[in-house]
């Protein structure tokens, strides 16, 4: 997949595309393929180098997203494969 890395604390120019693995949705999780993505304020200040991703959370910024579901654990009930979300 391809995914926005912040390389270094500064403007937009610092994010760069980069090719990663597809993950695997952990117990609760569900996969999306994005097909569009927001960019909010602890994503500018992560990028700024102002807000550290808490533990657990991805590095990759624009977690406000639309697309559909690819993939979900076991465990998920309410998603299927194929849903839009």
């Amino acid at each position: 997949m391809i995914a926005i890395e912040i390389r270094e604390p500064g403007g937009p120019e610092v994010l760069v595309p980069v090719e990663r693995s597809i993950p695997t949705p952990a117990a609760g999780e569900v996969l999306i393929e994005v097909t569009a993505a927001g960019v909010n304020r602890p994503d500018v200040f992560q990028r700024l180098g102002r807000y550290p991703p808490p533990p657990g959370i991805t590095d990759i910024p624009g977690l406000e997203v639309s697309g559909t579901v690819t993939g979900a654990a076991a465990d998920v009930r309410n998603l299927r494969v194929g849903d839009t979300v």
